[in-house]
């Protein structure tokens, strides 16, 4: 499978100031894909503009007309399965099924505190894992089946109607962020793609050979987590989100480092690499003119 070049602009410009501007321009320069984060707020966004991803993406789908859309990534932290499948069969339809689900676990970031009691804990990793392992095989239901029942653990639906479904049949693809054993087999059970951002424990004194080990060693578990269901893994996607590696921002420095970055990253057999679109005086500071320049010449240099 051939290299796609994506992009992820983050949804913290009002629409009619810059923000409908970035997701039509993505389309012009020919990116595969245009995701947005799925956050109630964000790091160090958090005390200025960000706006909804749904919303969002439907104003996308309705200013562009052959990106595809999707969000990266969409978890439990603040979601609901069954809200959740409405909008996105909408947003398929609205798009004229273009969209792409990516999801997770989530972090310990505002989603996981906002919706809490005073004095609440945040869910545990394993407590975000348990739900992520409950939503989406929910969600899968609800996004194919026109009524859906489920009493689980944690969710709950009685007699969901989804009709008539998405788009995309059976359903919009899932992207399913993972790099734990249970995560990777919920990918490789659901996912039309998996996506990772590469080993966290690296990105502050780890350096970019160590990243690629890492890499290589998260491909082979996910091989693994497909061999086991009998899945051949060269049919799932493999989507590599930029700019939380130890590189950081080097490979949008110029057209070569890109090249040099995502020819290394294609040989571990990634599908799909993601890069934030710019933004001036932040961790996704780069230059705009190499920024286009990469997105409309790297892909025909990496064949």
């Amino acid at each position: 499978m051939s290299l796609r070049l994506s992009t992820v602009i983050l949804p913290y410009r009002r629409w009619h100031e810059g923000g409908r501007s970035a997701w039509t321009r993505a389309e012009e320069l020919g990116f595969h894909t245009a995701y947005t984060y799925d956050h109630l707020s964000w790091r160090s966004f958090r005390d200025g503009p960000w706006f909804g991803a749904i919303p969002t993406l439907t104003a996308a789908a309705a200013a562009t007309e052959r990106l595809r859309l999707g969000t990266l990534v969409t978890s439990p932290n603040f979601r609901h399965p069954v809200t959740l499948a409405k909008e996105l069969i909408s947003l398929d339809d609205i798009s004229g099924g273009r969209i792409t689900l990516g999801i997770g676990a989530g972090g310990t970031g505002f989603d996981a505190t906002t919706l809490l009691k005073n004095g609440q804990d945040p869910w545990t990793p394993r407590e975000r894992a348990d739900r992520l392992a409950e939503f989406v095989p929910l969600l899968d239901r609800l996004l194919t089946e026109d009524s859906v029942s489920h009493a689980g653990e944690f969710y709950s639906a009685y007699e969901a109607r989804n009709i008539p479904g998405c788009v995309q049949r059976p359903r919009l693809p899932f992207a399913i962020a993972a790099t734990g054993p249970r995560g990777l087999r919920l990918a490789a059970r659901h996912g039309q793609a998996w996506v990772t951002t590469g080993d966290p424990k690296l990105f502050e004194n780890g350096t970019p050979e160590q990243s690629v080990q890492a890499l290589r060693g998260q491909t082979e578990k996910l091989t693994e987590a497909c061999d086991q269901l009998g899945r051949d893994v060269n049919g799932l996607g493999k989507i590599l989100l930029t700019g939380f590696t130890p590189d950081r921002g080097r490979p949008l420095e110029s057209l070569d480092a890109f090249v040099d970055f995502a020819g290394r990253h294609q040989e571990l057999g990634f599908t799909e690499i993601v890069i934030h679109w710019p933004i001036p005086d932040s961790d996704f500071a780069a230059d705009e003119k190499v920024f286009e320049q990469i997105a409309m010449e790297a892909v025909a240099q990496l064949g």
